[in-house]
């Protein structure tokens, strides 16, 4: 994961809450929330990187991407959530979807700053 992480060219700070009475501190801008969810959209890097392109063009500067606990996410941060992204459809652990993740938020920089890393058609 911190390979990819020191190779993002956008700011980005992973942050790891303990599984009871942790709180993710309250946006300085306003953002966007993707929730990683096995019922999400399971998007191809194209795509998802035209999602945080067409963000951040519309002036959006801060995008929080949230790992749910063991029970997952509930409706309500379902219903709130800007976009559900899935890695498939199988349950993945935490270590490895965070590294996926960073992956993914790589490869969509290079596929928005046109790099031949992702090799898109």
């Amino acid at each position: 994961m911190a390979r990819y992480e020191k190779r993002l060219t956008w700011p980005v700070k992973f942050t790891e809450l303990p599984e009871t009475g942790g709180r993710i501190p309250e946006p300085q801008t306003p953002y966007k929330t993707v929730l990683l969810d096995e019922r999400g959209k399971d998007l191809p890097s194209e795509d998802l990187a035209d999602i945080l392109g067409r963000w951040r063009d519309d002036g959006m500067r801060e995008c929080r991407f949230i790992l749910g606990a063991a029970d997952g996410h509930s409706e309500d941060e379902r219903r709130q959530a800007d976009l559900l992204l899935a890695f498939g459809k199988a349950t993945w652990p935490h270590l490895l979807a965070r590294a996926m993740l960073a992956e993914q938020l790589y490869r969509a920089t290079t596929i928005i700053a046109g790099h031949p890393y992702h090799r898109s058609g």
